[in-house]
Formats: structure tokens, C-alpha cells, sequence
């Protein structure tokens, strides 16, 4: 029995209209083997495809969910709105194109400046000085409503440069050198007093540098050139004055010393024998005429 062949259908026959529609076209066929192949996908396939990535661009770009890292606050924003309330560290959820999230830095951060102020006795002071702050984390929504971002330049700057100025007139030029600390001091506690309102705490305050004009510079050092000569004169006045006393107790006591001896000698006249005897030799003079002084010879 031979194998039987069915015949092919052409594309223009209803059948091949048919396997058209379905997507299915016989492109090449010879009469031992037919070859199909499928144009591509449905149309509306593409359309679901392209719809799940834009989905999920979207959920990438407009995530619900977010992160507040260590030391940082998160100041709830409604359409820009501050709402008042604040995310601490940790995951948030949001609203995405309603809500967002500000964050805010609560750490301990550094300010550093220079400023120019006059002393109590007109002297110009060029300063360099140092605040350690933080934003008072529960009131971070308020400084963002009331400053935002620019707190350093608008208020932390002009509340330093109004306490260095009021305190620096309150010392003379060399007060703020002697009294440094006291000046550290004043001007810590005129910050915190300013601040404080303005949900901004104060942790730290130094004075880098104090410099003055080359005129009252040249001044001190030639005070303290005065100064220390006349300290060198003095030591030497003293030490004039300590040898002098000395040489006064030496010769008091030489006095004393005369003074006894002569009122002994008065006393006792045989002292002067005494000593004579003690100095002689043994040895009698040579030559002699009358009697032999000191000598008195036994009867």
C-alpha cells in the first residue's frame, strides 16, 4: 500500500484565507515537506508587555516606601505642605506625586566664621571663632516652615556676629586676651539665649583666633618689653638691698664682737697677759732694758 498524499491547500483558497487569519502561513512547501512559520505575537500581547514595564518603572521611580538614616529626621510634606508631622530613623510610607519626604540633619554640625568688633577701649578685634550646634530634632517641621534649608546663613550667622560684637565691648583689648575664657564664656551664653528660640541648640562654642592692629600689637610688645626690664631692675634693686644687709649684719656683729671684748678687757686686765703669753714663743729678747714686760716672776 503506498502512503497516500493530501493535497495542499493554496492561500487563496478558503482554507488558506483561514490559516491567514489564525496567523499560521505556509511560506514555502514542496511536495515532500511543508515549512510554517509565526509572524509574531498578537498585537495586544505587545501591549500588555509594554504596559507591565512602564508599571513597574513606575513603581521604581514613584516607590511609597522610603528610608531615614541615622543622626536624620523626615518632615512630611503634603503637595509641599508642611503637615507637621516628622519620620524618624527607619522606613516611611508616602503617597507618591501627593506626598514627600524633606529630610533634615539633626546631628551635631560646625560653624566657623570670622568677625569684626570693637573693644571697650576702641581697639579693632578681627575674630575667628567656632559653634558646635544641632536642630532640635522634634522641632524640625518648624525650622523648615519658618527657614528651610538657609538656617546657617540666616540665622546661626547673625545671631553670632550680634553676640561676638555685644560681648567684645564689654572687655578692653587686653582683657580679651587675659580674659579669654570669660569672653568664650559671655559669648556661649548670648548664642544660647538667641537661639534657643529658633529650635536651635547650642552644644559648643571656641574662639579660634584673636588678632589686633599692627599699632596696638606694636603697643603690647613694647609694654612687655617695659615690663620685663623693670622686673630685672627690681630683682637687681633687691639683690643690692640683700648684700647691703648683709654687710650691715656683718659689721654689727664685728661691733658687738669689739664691744664685749672691750668691756671684758676692762673687767679683767689680765686678759691681755693671757693672750701675749699665748702668742710668745719661749724665747726672751736678745737685748733688753728695765724690766721684762709681761713677765712677773715668782717671789
Amino acid at each position: 500500500m503506498g502512503c497516500e498524499q493530501r493535497p495542499i491547500a493554496s492561500v487563496d483558497s478558503p482554507p488558506g484565507r483561514l490559516l491567514e487569519r489564525r496567523g499560521i502561513v505556509a511560506k514555502t512547501f514542496d511536495f515532500d515537506t511543508i515549512n510554517f512559520t509565526h509572524p509574531g505575537l498578537p498585537r495586544r500581547n505587545v501591549i500588555r508587555i509594554g504596559a507591565a514595564v512602564v508599571a513597574v518603572l513606575l513603581i521604581f521611580w514613584l516607590s511609597p516606601f522610603g528610608t531615614i538614616a541615622a543622626g536624620e529626621r523626615g518632615v512630611h510634606l503634603r503637595f509641599t505642605a508642611v503637615t507637621g508631622k516628622v519620620f524618624g530613623e527607619g522606613l516611611y510610607f508616602r503617597i507618591p506625586l501627593i506626598e514627600s519626604v524633606q529630610m533634615m540633619d539633626v546631628k551635631v554640625q560646625k560653624y566657623e566664621m570670622k568677625s569684626d568688633a570693637a573693644s571697650k577701649d576702641l581697639q579693632t578685634v578681627h575674630s575667628v571663632v567656632a559653634l558646635n550646634f544641632h536642630i532640635d530634632p522634634d522641632r524640625v517641621a518648624n525650622i523648615y516652615q519658618d527657614v528651610g534649608l538657609q538656617f546657617r546663613d540666616r540665622i546661626i550667622d547673625p545671631a553670632m556676629q550680634e553676640a561676638i560684637k555685644a560681648s567684645t565691648a564689654k572687655f578692653t583689648a587686653e582683657e580679651l586676651i587675659t580674659k579669654r575664657e570669660m569672653v568664650r564664656d559671655e559669648i556661649k551664653a548670648q548664642l544660647k539665649e538667641r537661639l534657643k528660640d529658633r529650635n536651635i541648640v547650642v552644644d559648643e562654642f571656641n574662639i579660634v583666633n584673636f588678632e589686633f592692629s599692627k599699632n596696638f600689637n606694636d603697643a603690647i610688645e613694647a609694654k612687655v618689653t617695659a615690663e620685663q626690664q623693670a622686673l630685672a631692675a627690681k630683682n637687681k634693686l633687691e639683690q643690692i638691698k640683700f648684700e647691703a644687709d648683709q654687710k650691715i649684719a656683718e659689721a654689727r656683729g664685728k661691733a658687738e664682737a669689739m664691744t664685749i671684748e672691750s668691756t671684758a678687757l676692762k673687767s679683767n686686765p689680765q686678759i691681755l697677759e693671757l693672750r701675749a703669753l699665748e702668742k710668745w714663743n719661749g724665747t726672751l729678747p736678745q737685748v733688753t732694758g728695765g724690766a721684762t714686760p709681761f713677765i712677773t716672776l715668782p717671789k
